[in-house]
């Protein structure tokens, strides 16, 4: 070889090393850009942060995920609005098993973390072990550290320098960061909160199968342990997130809900919509329909669908309600009154105006308190929304119940213009429920706030059961005896008169 030729083949070796050398820097300075944009996009989306946190679970075509994670940062941000354009405080997000939810929580919390510092988180947790649990990932997940040379590993101290464990604090349930004194505590139902309050609170599937959904005294522990133990600890303007399958119409999400509308988004996502998944590669279609064949029906539909159990099989689905009414337009204002057949038992007063065969509830006075209270109670609210027919069941005490209230109407109000009248039901009460349902439905139109203003009545007859055993009927009986009442099929009694209203000078 010429040493012209070798001279120009050693040119040529040098200029395309050359090139390949500043390709590899090229493509290399490109993914440091990329992973800079993806770092400073985590920092301020939590979506982002997820997607790059674990590629693998989180991923772009995943759309639920949007959801969730959006609501989320939403809620923390104080752009999640209710209809008097306030901040929600509390949401709550019911989704199926696999769907992430938890997971997405111990991201949430190392993401808020990363937004100040100051943040104080407390969870809570079914019992101790699960509390632990969701509590190490949360720090097992600050503390991961980033493998070197590796672009597309991404980890808490990859969007947060400043984001670290105390050194010292050793306990999982118990801990700070770097330049704070208290970051973050879990607990569980049956734990304390103490030494500690937090503005932001996490509450993760309370309640553990189809059993304890039932189990009243289960549900009575988790309300007390919210209201009297979690609430005191939450800071002015907290957020609360509950995490947790519908599994009652009354279990810690229902009563949330019913207590605090204005207070409550709520997320709800069923595994299948409109017969197809949800998330067709995280569980598929033919997997659901083969988990819905093979599930008790009421499992299915509390896990994967997100229906309470108590609602299968009610006898009442949603009744009608009203905003505001004429009371000008009523042809009549009537009560019906079913006293308490037993100590168990409840009165139930129920006062509506009737336009044509609607029955518009005005009140409803729904107790367990002793006759002594019930009947000046009672006599009182017939005087305030000027009632002209009252009702009232004859059986077990009822007549002398009625005569008393008659007699309080006259003394104690001056009332001579509600006529009380009372009979003996003779049939049966579970068969006159049973075929005066759609009466009911139909007829009966309650306020637009009655599950918050009658709690207790909202309770009992959402739970009612067409079949099988129920603990009580009062508030069923009440509303089955006023449409009787408005229909004229109470034995023995007149159909409710219509009045003319000039002779009272209306």
């Amino acid at each position: 070889m010429s040493e012209l030729k070798r001279k120009s083949t050693d040119y040529l070796r040098d200029v395309i090393e050359q090139v390949d050398t500043n390709l590899e820097s090229r493509k290399h300075n490109e993914i440091k850009i990329d992973r800079k944009k993806i770092v400073e996009s985590g920092k301020r989306n939590f979506r982002e942060y997820c997607n790059a946190m674990n590629p693998d679970f989180f991923m772009p075509h995943r759309q639920y995920q949007d959801r969730i994670c959006e609501t989320m940062q939403a809620l923390y941000e104080k752009r999640l609005l209710n209809e008097n354009g306030e901040p929600y405080k509390i949401l709550i997000v019911n989704l199926p098993p696999g769907f992430g939810k938890s997971y997405t929580a111990i991201l949430f919390s190392t993401w808020l973390f990363g937004q100040q510092k100051k943040n104080q988180i407390i969870t809570v947790s079914y019992n101790q072990t699960l509390s632990t649990r969701f509590a190490k990932s949360v720090r097992d997940t600050i503390e991961d550290a980033e493998i070197r040379g590796t672009d597309d590993y991404f980890v808490v101290n990859s969007f947060f320098k400043d984001v670290k464990i105390k050194y010292g604090d050793a306990a999982m349930n118990v801990w700070s960061l770097e330049g704070e004194y208290m970051s973050y505590l879990a607990t569980s139902f049956d734990g304390a909160i103490t030494g500690m309050r937090g503005n932001i609170g996490i509450i993760d599937d309370p309640i553990k199968n189809a059993e304890e959904a039932l189990n009243e005294r289960v549900k009575e522990k988790h309300w007390d342990f919210y209201k009297n133990t979690f609430s005191s600890r939450m800071l002015d303007g907290a957020i609360q997130i509950v995490i947790q399958t519908r599994w009652a119409t009354d279990d810690l999400a229902g009563v949330l809900c019913r207590e605090f509308p204005e207070r409550c988004y709520v997320l709800k996502m069923p595994a299948m919509v409109n017969g197809k998944s949800l998330c067709e590669d995280l569980y598929s279609t033919a997997d659901l329909l083969s988990k819905k064949e093979t599930l008790d029906e009421h499992i299915w539909l509390s896990n994967y669908m997100q229906e309470p159990i108590d609602l299968k099989g009610a006898l009442y689905t949603e009744f009608k309600t009203y905003f505001a009414v004429d009371a000008d337009k009523f042809e009549r204002v009537i009560a019906y009154v079913d006293t308490a057949d037993t100590g168990s038992d409840r009165l139930m007063l129920v006062i509506a105006g009737v336009i044509g065969n609607m029955a518009y509830v005005l009140d409803i006075y729904y107790t367990d308190a002793g006759m002594e209270i019930t009947e000046k109670e009672s006599a009182r609210r017939l005087h305030e929304y000027d009632v002209r027919e009252c009702l009232i069941e004859s059986n077990n005490g009822g007549r002398g119940f009625a005569r008393n209230v008659e007699r309080l109407l006259k003394e104690s109000f001056k009332n001579k213009k509600c006529t009380v009248t009372w009979f003996h039901q003779s049939k049966n009460k579970k068969t006159r429920i049973l075929v005066n349902v759609t009466n009911v439905m139909e007829q009966v139109v309650l306020p637009e706030n009655w599950k918050r203003r009658f709690k207790d009545f909202h309770t009992d007859i959402i739970k009612y059961q067409r079949k099988g055993k129920n603990e009580h009927d009062d508030a069923p009986d009440g509303l089955t005896g006023l449409v009787e009442f408005v229909n004229g099929d109470v034995k023995g009694v007149k159909k409710a008169r219509i009045l003319n209203r000039s002779v009272f000078g209306l």
